[in-house]
């Protein structure tokens, strides 16, 4: 004799078969959607190895990433307590195309809490509350990845923003992400001490200031982005008076003490955009970014008042009094400049003939250029 079920008994199985079939369904999908992703990673992160420059790293990072994953922003938070690597990116116009995607600070804590201290890639809903500084100025967002990036001189979060409530949650595999994330940082330390070399080439070994080829490459860009931006630009030529009679008279080994704690005192007086270099010899020149005549005059007498007003010690019992001479130009250039070098030499010219009518007026002041450069 044939058993038969009862209507409703068929009824409950058919239903959870259909239930059954439908979470199937759905881990299917959750699958291919990160097997997919994990395709992409691996992409990406192989393009983030290939990275030549820090500049190349950020801008697969920022354009790439954003891209190939369709997300509404990514954004970078570095720790960088001593400004290096942001003095090391200074110019390259990554980052002033994303100013408010790259944010370097002394603490992540003081970014967000939720920052600090993460061991994997956070995944939830946006909480306003919780992330609005870690995405500054940036609306819409449903959801985030937090990806830490770790290793012993990177510390950062890469942080993915979607409009998308249900794009990062829990069903979602992180596995990849921490890859992305670890790969992320030993690429950016690799950056960072390629960078460190290319300065070394720049840089003066006595005084940790740029050098004169650094300084003349340096204000060509700068020029280029003040006719851009419609600003102008300052520079300073400063020159220490007598300092030949320092060193014929306590030797060359006190002029390099000099040298380097006058450099150490304008150092002090500088903003985070300004380059200070060593230009030749007792001569050295600071660029102002977007500076104008009447602030190259009150960084000029800022300056001139920190180097004259304490003795730089030479030797055990033995200080030096030294002055500054200071030449002020600023140039503004026009919408039809082209020859941006040229540009350059004639700011330059400009300054150091301030300079040495500072010099022939009696030394230990500012003079300051009669005309702006255009």
């Amino acid at each position: 004799m044939r058993s038969t079920r009862p209507a409703s008994s068929v009824a409950a199985l058919e239903a959870e078969n259909r239930i059954v079939k439908a979470r199937l369904r759905a881990l299917t999908s959750e699958v291919v959607r990160n097997q997919t992703i994990l395709q992409k990673s691996q992409q990406r992160e192989l393009e983030l190895l290939r990275a030549n420059s820090l500049g190349d790293l950020l801008r697969i990072l920022f354009h790439d990433l954003k891209s190939s994953y369709q997300l509404e922003t990514v954004v970078l938070a570095l720790r960088d307590p001593g400004h290096e690597i942001r003095h090391l990116l200074w110019g390259d116009p990554i980052v002033e195309e994303h100013r408010g995607e790259v944010l370097f600070v002394d603490s992540l804590a003081a970014l967000a809490p939720v920052a600090e201290g993460l061991e994997r890639p956070w995944l939830g809903r946006y909480r306003e509350k919780q992330h609005a500084g870690l995405f500054p100025g940036i609306k819409g967002l449903g959801s985030v990845a937090l990806i830490p990036m770790h290793n012993d001189a990177i510390e950062g979060v890469l942080m993915f923003g979607s409009a998308d409530k249900s794009r990062f949650g829990a069903q979602l595999a992180s596995d990849f992400l921490a890859h992305l994330g670890l790969v992320s940082a030993v690429c950016l330390e690799n950056g960072v001490n390629r960078a460190r070399l290319l300065r070394s080439g720049f840089t003066d070994f006595l005084t940790g200031f740029y050098n004169r080829r650094y300084l003349q490459a340096r204000l060509r860009e700068e020029l280029a982005r003040a006719q851009r931006l419609g600003h102008s630009l300052a520079l300073l030529m400063i020159d220490i008076d007598h300092f030949k009679q320092i060193n014929d008279r306590f030797g060359h080994l006190a002029g390099d003490t000099v040298l380097h704690e006058v450099a150490a005192r304008i150092a002090v007086q500088m903003r985070t955009s300004d380059t200070g270099a060593r230009f030749g010899g007792d001569e050295f020149a600071l660029l102002l970014q977007e500076g104008s005549v009447a602030d190259a005059e009150r960084v000029a007498a800022r300056v001139l008042e920190a180097v004259r007003a304490r003795p730089i010690s030479l030797a055990t019992e033995v200080e030096e009094l030294v002055g500054l001479s200071i030449g002020v130009a600023a140039a503004a250039p026009t919408a039809d400049m082209r020859d941006h070098k040229l540009l350059g030499d004639r700011l330059i010219a400009a300054a150091d003939a301030a300079l040495y009518r500072a010099k022939s007026q009696g030394r230990n002041q500012v003079a300051v250029a009669e005309d702006i450069v255009r």
